[in-house]
């Protein structure tokens, strides 16, 4: 059994996954870059739903990361306890706001090299920020991406790193952001981690996991 599809089968597979959610985009609410920054950092380990919960009140009266900068750390981990590792977030958070306001102007850099920088974003939290707020071709590796990319065959690897190289080699750059949501999409509604729906998935032609465990 193979563990990677060709080229074509590749370019299928994206083709399906755009007709099928066509209005894929980030689920993460969010008016402006910073905002984007916040949620993306709030979203690990935590689900998009319960994040736009915990940001539609904080972002009503914190806007900047001089507001941020107003709060303890023990007073930011409050609002944000429901989405879990609160201390580590808010400490990270506020540490971001503070080179964001003395180094930045308190306004996010667009380049993943300056981002990575920032306390509590790694990778894929730069690669959510420059593509959504930014516009520029990137792949964010989460866990939907990581297994669904290798499930299907769009990559085979085992770490988070290397999938995303993967698919950078065999995904053309320009629908690197839109097969990142995709992939997303597809993971949350049908490629589920536990049971995945593959009596309703329209990938099942190509699906390396499918041939190997249901057919």
């Amino acid at each position: 059994m193979k563990k990677k599809l060709n080229k074509k089968e590749i370019n299928e597979v994206l083709n399906i996954l755009e007709d099928t959610f066509p209005d894929a985009t980030t689920e993460l609410n969010h008016s402006n870059p910073f905002e984007l920054l916040i949620a993306t950092i709030l979203s690990a380990q935590c689900t998009d739903v319960r994040v736009n919960k915990i940001t539609k009140e904080l972002f009503k009266k914190y806007k900047t990361p001089k507001d941020f900068l107003n709060l303890s750390q023990q007073q930011l981990g409050e609002l944000i306890r429901s989405c879990g590792f609160y201390r580590n977030k808010s400490k990270n958070i506020l540490g971001a706001c503070d080179i964001l306001v003395h180094d930045y102007n308190s306004k996010v850099p667009e380049t993943r090299e300056e981002l990575i920088k920032l306390p509590g974003v790694g990778r894929k939290t730069a690669n959510v920020v420059i593509s959504n707020a930014f516009g520029k071709d990137a792949i964010a590796v989460d866990t939907h991406v990581f297994r669904v990319s290798n499930r299907i065959g769009l990559a085979s690897s085992d770490n988070v790193k290397d999938t995303e190289k993967d698919l950078m080699k065999n995904i053309d750059k320009e629908k690197w952001s839109d097969a990142h949501h995709w992939l997303i999409f597809h993971g949350r509604r049908i490629c589920k981690a536990r049971k995945p729906n593959c009596e309703v998935c329209p990938l099942t032609k190509y699906c390396i996991y499918y041939k190997k465990n249901k057919k």
